[in-house]
């Protein structure tokens, strides 16, 4: 699967995955009471107003983009109507040719770990039969229980030729409370990043892994260090846009042949509409507003890299 993310984020020359994390506030108004109307004020009527959404960000995204990451906590939040929708949205989104990376960022051991890993990228049986659950392409997997949670994951990526990014430097304010800790001398990022070029080395596709990891644009320092550690691995970065990563830091998530990183943006896209700079496509045009915001975060993302 790492072969063909890489592929077309050459094709589109778009290094680039948006975020459909769908929330009340950036759903449009009109959508949600259109639901809101036909089913009542349901868990329901709200799982239809997310599918609404998210299918049209993918039709007017999917053509520009090479992936999507659904946050899966943003559809569990609505029950199983919301999760109906997050699985939708998954279907359509592997129609469309779209890579999907769930972000799940699980982390459990044993047999508990096995379980997500089956349900989020591999398979179950049923009878006689084996069926994927959920069948995203990448999931995010949370190491700090260590190696037990982690491997079960690698094992359905060898398998299935999946693949997963591991977070190892994250972007929110408060992630040095733990990851920044020193051992021996050097922080804990630093060592989790070492385990994750281990690995890769184990589950190779053809430039690069199918293990990944997860280091955030706020942290554009810790980057540097990071991509020299995990060189075989690409680094999703999130952060971009709305919580204050720009082009101008992405820069050394890249390797030198250009590849290596793929910018995720969330809010940026997905509720451009929202944003000043958009506004003249009022609620009407969110996916246009989307469009735009991406082709904006391209040229930023190029010319940074230039």
């Amino acid at each position: 699967m790492i072969n063909k993310l890489i592929s077309d984020i050459k094709k589109k020359n778009a290094p680039i995955v948006v975020g459909l994390d769908p929330t009340e506030k950036l759903i449009p108004d009109y959508i949600i009471a259109k639901h809101i109307r036909e089913q009542g004020e349901t868990l329901e009527a709200m799982g239809e107003a997310i599918w609404e959404y998210n299918k049209g960000l993918i039709d007017a995204l999917y053509e520009y983009i090479p992936a999507v990451k659904p946050q899966i906590a943003m559809y569990e939040r609505y029950g199983i109507p919301g999760l109906n929708a997050y699985l939708k949205t998954v279907k359509y989104c592997k129609e469309k040719g779209l890579t999907v990376i769930a972000d799940v960022k699980r982390g459990d051991i044993g047999s508990t770990s096995a379980a997500y890993a089956d349900a989020h990228l591999g398979e179950v049986s049923v009878g006689g039969s084996r069926l994927r659950p959920f069948d995203a392409d990448f999931a995010t997997v949370n190491p700090y229980l260590g190696s037990d949670g982690i491997r079960p994951f690698a094992d359905v990526c060898k398998e299935h030729n999946k693949g997963i990014f591991i977070l190892v430097k994250t972007s929110n304010p408060s992630s040095g409370e733990y990851q920044d800790r020193l051992i021996d001398g050097r922080p804990l990022y630093e060592l989790v990043a070492e385990n994750v070029a281990k690995l890769a080395d184990e589950v190779m596709g053809d430039e690069y892994s199918y293990i990944g990891a997860v280091v955030g644009a706020t942290y554009p320092e810790q980057g540097k260090i990071l991509r020299k550690l995990m060189p075989k691995s690409f680094i999703l970065v999130p952060g971009y846009g709305a919580q204050g990563g720009k082009g101008s830091d992405l820069v050394h998530f890249f390797n030198e042949d250009g590849l290596g990183a793929i910018i995720n943006s969330s809010r940026g896209i997905i509720g451009a509409y929202q944003n000043e700079k958009y506004a003249s496509y009022k609620e009407e045009g969110f996916a246009e507003a989307a469009l735009a915001a991406v082709k904006d975060m391209k040229e930023d993302i190029a010319s940074a890299l230039r």
